[in-house]
């Protein structure tokens, strides 16, 4: 196997994970879901810049820019699940000002989070970026 058709399938089983990471976060969107897909968005977006010169043209910019996106979308509402998590940890109970606030932001930040993860078909990713990667 030559680097080349190694790299072509490691994207391929990458963009496979995300599309499924996708799925299961636009059905959960539960903290653990959220962290998944950031966890494959991080090693995808890796594997696209080290085998960058396995891909045609910009075609990898683009993606890792879309990438880019999802993973800012998704940050947002990871780094409210931690802070919240963190306050319960300390004893801080649930009614607590500070604890409504950001239970307030997580549930905006959810929903922009979402509408991000329905904007991204199964389809799209399991092929629009198959063919422009050439894979």
């Amino acid at each position: 196997m030559t680097m080349r058709d190694y790299a072509k399938l490691e994207t391929s089983a990458l963009l496979q994970r995300l599309a499924g990471q996708v799925d299961h976060a636009s059905i959960a969107g539960d903290a653990d879901s959220i962290h998944d897909l950031r966890v494959v968005i991080r090693r995808l977006s890796r594997c696209l810049r080290l085998f960058a010169q396995f891909y045609p043209g910009r075609s990898r910019r683009k993606l890792r820019e879309e990438l880019g996106r999802m993973m800012d979308a998704a940050g947002a509402v990871r780094d409210l699940d931690i802070a919240i998590a963190m306050m319960s940890e300390a004893g801080i109970p649930r009614r607590a000002a500070a604890v409504v606030r950001l239970s307030a932001a997580r549930r905006k930040r959810s929903s922009v989070f979402q509408a991000e993860v329905r904007s991204w078909s199964r389809h799209c990713l399991a092929r629009g970026w198959r063919r422009k990667l050439e894979l």
